[in-house]
């Protein structure tokens, strides 16, 4: 069935029938999984399931905590712009790493913003943060959890959360759970995208990551969290509701 493979494709190959199966319904096609899945065991079509890696953060940090974490692994939020998760990974080029720093929100799993450099510094989180405030506006009562990075820990950037009256929360140390939803979104974007190729340049890595986050991701990609439809069709149907 060709929309099997229109919709592996556009996973980037990583889609399984969970994922396939709904896109061939929302085709109009009425099909069960079960039929899905052969067809896609007879064509050598399957997904992958993501790994998960963690950048190396050698900056200094604080001896005691700045923050609680007032978030506490509980990943819902009622309404959008509520609770933002944060964390930045990298990606290698020949030319060396590409850092990428994301703010998600709870409430859609929608990447609100993000930025990328050639530096794991604090201005590289900082960018991330003006880019989702630009894109949502500044809500009120907003929670920003993030790990105690010595980027975000920073004076400048906790100076920036406090002039913007956001409430921080921080992982404890060594709890990488702690922000689990943030370390899930790199292990799909990795293997469903970072991994899978190869970039010469940082040019061609940012390219890539733009493309998973505002080409597929976030209009796209189903999640079971969300009743396995998209970020952004969670958040029009929300509206309409």
């Amino acid at each position: 069935m060709t929309e099997v493979k229109i919709s592996h494709e556009r996973s980037g190959g990583c889609y399984g029938v969970r994922r396939v199966w709904p896109d061939v319904i929302d085709a109009g096609y009425q099909v069960g999984r079960e039929r899905i899945a052969r067809i896609m065991r007879a064509a050598g079509i399957r997904g992958e399931v993501p790994k998960k890696r963690r950048p190396r953060d050698t900056g200094e940090r604080p001896v005691h905590p700045l923050a609680d974490n007032v978030l506490s692994r509980d990943f819902t939020a009622d309404a959008p712009n509520r609770r933002w998760v944060a964390d930045f990974t990298h990606v290698w080029t020949q030319e060396g790493w590409l850092y990428v720093a994301t703010i998600l929100d709870l409430y859609s799993r929608r990447i609100v913003g993000w930025s990328m450099k050639a530096n794991m510094t604090a201005e590289l989180v900082m960018d991330a943060l003006q880019m989702a405030i630009w894109r949502r506006g500044l809500p009120k009562e907003l929670l920003h959890h993030s790990d105690q990075g010595s980027q975000y820990t920073s004076e400048s950037f906790q100076r920036m959360l406090k002039d913007l009256g956001i409430k921080c929360s921080l992982s404890r140390r060594g709890e990488c759970h702690d922000n689990a939803v943030m370390e899930s979104f790199y292990g799909s974007m990795k293997t469903e995208k970072l991994f899978r190729e190869q970039y010469k340049t940082r040019h061609e890595a940012k390219a890539a990551v733009f493309d998973y986050i505002e080409g597929f991701y976030n209009p796209h990609r189903r999640h079971s969290t969300l009743g396995n439809i998209s970020p952004a069709a969670y958040e029009k149907m929300a509206l309409r509701a």
